[in-house]
């Protein structure tokens, strides 16, 4: 039985990967040696698995998780496994292409460019009228916030329905930054018809997601429209800065969390469309 096995010297060379990372790789559980020695703790190897481990490599080279280089190399045949690397890899590339834009925006705020930026949004002041808010709070950082935003609209406009159905425009209120080292909180929100009936919906709930009633009075909010396109990070940051930047030459102070306040049908909307409000409440 040993004539057929490699210790692992020989496995790592013909493998072309170390000792230390064929010992990483058995540790977990992405290349587990055919034998180990009870007395020794010697790794011995099939030359069959030389394969794997050169795909292990390589998938390192594209700095794949390890996690997710087990999902490859486990897959159940060839096509799964290369499903899996093209989805990984299509990952990179969205985050690729959102470093690129940010890269370019950051670029632009260095060299003094901002103005530039800015001058594409249009910001005006409209008044808005008291409102009674059904509400979802989640601390929850930048990756994670799409998903949420759209599962809490959703969850509360099928709750307003018991609460007089929806009143107005949903919108997310964010109580602090949310980025992907901050994470908030972020407070989902929906206008209704009926306070006592929303307030008796929120009791029934209790604490759970973090459900709340509130409501706003009527005030003036600092906005500009933004497309689907824009909605992208990082040009929504440079509509909320443009914002920032009118309120300061017109004198106004924010009275309250900035907000993006949606109005559109997402699914339906094409990317030069409008569908986003970034707004700030202001006095």
């Amino acid at each position: 039985m040993d004539e057929e096995l490699l210790g692992i010297g020989a496995f790592a060379a013909r493998a072309r990967l170390s000792a230390k990372a064929l010992r990483l790789y058995d540790r977990l559980g992405l290349l587990v040696p055919a034998r180990v020695d009870e007395v020794t703790g010697y790794r011995f190897y099939r030359a069959g698995q030389v394969e794997r481990a050169r795909t292990v490599a390589l998938l390192r080279q594209l700095d794949m998780p390890l996690a997710r280089i087990a999902e490859v190399v486990d897959a159940d045949d060839g096509a799964v496994a290369a499903d899996r690397l093209a989805a990984y890899w299509a990952d990179v590339e969205a985050r690729i292409a959102g470093q690129r834009t940010l890269a370019e925006y950051l670029r632009g705020r260095l060299s003094g460019r901002s103005c530039e930026m800015y001058g594409k949004f249009v910001v005006e002041a409209v008044d808005v009228p008291r409102q009674v808010l059904i509400t979802e709070t989640r601390h929850t950082l930048a990756d994670e916030l799409p998903a949420w935003i759209g599962s809490a609209l959703g969850r509360l406009e099928e709750a307003a329905s018991a609460c007089g159905g929806v009143a107005g425009v949903p919108f997310v209120a964010y109580h602090s930054e949310v980025s992907m080292e901050s994470d908030g909180p972020a407070e989902a929100c929906v206008p209704v018809a009926d306070e006592a009936a929303a307030r008796a919906w929120a009791e029934a709930r209790g604490r759970a997601r973090e459900t709340a009633v509130r409501v706003e009075p009527a005030q003036l909010l600092a906005r500009t429209r933004i497309t689907k396109a824009q909605v992208a990070h990082p040009q929504i940051l440079a509509a909320f800065e443009a914002v920032e930047q009118w309120m300061a030459a017109e004198g106004l102070t924010a009275a309250g969390p900035c907000r993006e306040v949606y109005f559109a049908d997402w699914g339906a909307a094409g990317a030069e469309d409008p569908v986003c409000d970034v707004a700030f409440p202001v006095r």
